[in-house]
């Protein structure tokens, strides 16, 4: 334990005195070292955290957990195999679907699109699409009408605004004497939704099951099955049972066999962002190592006269490991302070780089989402704390060890 005197000492070491400003400018900078270190890996390792976050929100509330896709991209009788889903424990929900590649167009311009029809009350509940309407509602939603809703992307990249008429036309369409005719059909905008996942916003085009199956003549067939569980990081156990009883109707896929690359990049650049600026952290350290050098030095006929008045060595190292663990936990403070206002004002901060550079540093084309995200994971920063704690006190042990071993004998015989 630290006794009062101890603490007395190491306190007044770190307090800058006549003379010694260069030492406190020292401290200052090491301090400041740790301050950056802390703060980086609190922000990257956040805005990491938030990426892998949002992305797995936005897919996961668009696609589901699982998806069951027929063979031929048809499920004929699937009623039965829909109420073994929805008994299966640990699905909340399941539903079926269609979804189809095709050609949108309006006003003179056309697009590729990814058409997906679902049953008209799921549409309206799903809690991902009714939070981002940005235009129109999804409460027009029925069964039997030619509506739709699109993404936002699609919308300005085709002009469309709730109320105006889009054409869908699918190649297969019905064969004559002079072959394939394209199946052409309008389709009434009412609403216009931004999920956040540029590539969706892009494509998408949302309609009712029962006008997906009358504009793809499927009769009372569906394209798929979508299966929404209570975790999504348990669903392989999930859909253990299920894997028996699919193999007659088509075949399953879990959003990590569908994601599966893009996740594992994110995890890769996550582990790599943590290694690289763990480096920033590491040269923090030693900055504390010199520092605390630099401070035994100037403070050696002090620890002298300590020693001839009695106090032990490992008094003098718990006092050097007192002050060097001081520097490290006040820069660790304004670390995570510095991390914290970083966050903050990431989408400013970004914006501000991109207006001084003009570069856009964020793009939602390349990094799929709309804005830079942010989600705290307090495991991992309990983690960062800890971490930058022991390389504090690691730091702190040569310098200590050298102001312990002092003789003073030999400091003080010419003084």
């Amino acid at each position: 334990m630290l006794s009062a005197y101890e603490r007395m000492v190491a306190w007044r070491y770190l307090k800058p005195r006549r003379g010694e400003g260069f030492m406190f400018v020292v401290v200052g900078f090491s301090i400041v070292g740790i301050m950056l270190g802390v703060g980086a890996l609190v922000a990257v390792m956040t805005v990491m955290n938030g990426f892998r976050a949002e992305l797995l929100d936005k897919i996961i509330g668009v696609n589901g957990h699982a998806l069951i896709i027929g063979y031929d991209g048809k499920i004929n009788n699937w009623k039965p195999l829909l109420e073994q889903v929805k008994a299966t424990p640990g699905v909340t929900k399941a539903m079926p679907m269609i979804e189809r590649q095709l050609m949108g167009s309006h006003a003179s311009r056309s697009s590729g699109i990814i058409v997906r029809g679902l049953p008209a009350e799921d549409i309206e509940t799903n809690p991902l699409m009714k939070s981002s309407v940005t235009a129109g509602s999804l409460k027009d939603f029925t069964n039997n009408e030619s509506v739709v809703a699109v993404g936002s992307g699609l919308a300005d990249q085709l002009a469309l605004k709730v109320g105006d008429s889009m054409t869908l036309i699918a190649p297969e369409g019905q064969v004559t004497p002079f072959g394939t005719t394209p199946r052409i059909a309008a389709f009434k905008v009412i609403a216009i939704v931004q999920v956040g996942v540029s590539d969706y916003d892009k494509a998408f085009v949302f309609m009712p099951l029962a006008s997906a199956q009358n504009f793809f003549d499927l009769g009372t067939a569906v394209g798929g099955i979508n299966i929404i569980s209570a975790n999504a990081d348990t669903i392989e156990e999930t859909i253990a049972p299920l894997k028996s009883k699919i193999p007659p109707y088509g075949q399953i896929y879990t959003w990590k066999i569908v994601n599966k690359s893009l996740f594992d990049a994110l995890q890769v650049e996550q582990l790599m962002m943590f290694f690289i600026v763990s480096i920033i952290m590491l040269v923090a350290a030693f900055n504390i190592v010199s520092s605390l050098i630099m401070l035994v030095q100037s403070k050696i006929k002090d620890i002298a006269i300590l020693r001839t008045m009695g106090a032990e060595r490992k008094a003098m190292l718990r006092l050097f490991m007192l002050s060097g663990t001081t520097i490290g936990l006040i820069g660790i403070t304004l670390g995570f302070a510095f991390g914290f206002l970083i966050l903050a004002f990431r989408n400013n901060i970004a914006n501000a780089i991109s207006r001084a550079t003009g570069y856009n540093v964020f793009d939602p084309s390349v990094y799929f989402l709309s804005e830079l995200p942010a989600r705290y994971n307090w495991h991992q920063l309990s983690g960062i704390f800890i971490l930058s704690f022991l390389l504090t006190i690691l730091a702190t042990i040569y310098p200590s060890w050298k102001a312990a071993s002092t003789d003073p004998v030999t400091v003080l015989r010419y003084d």
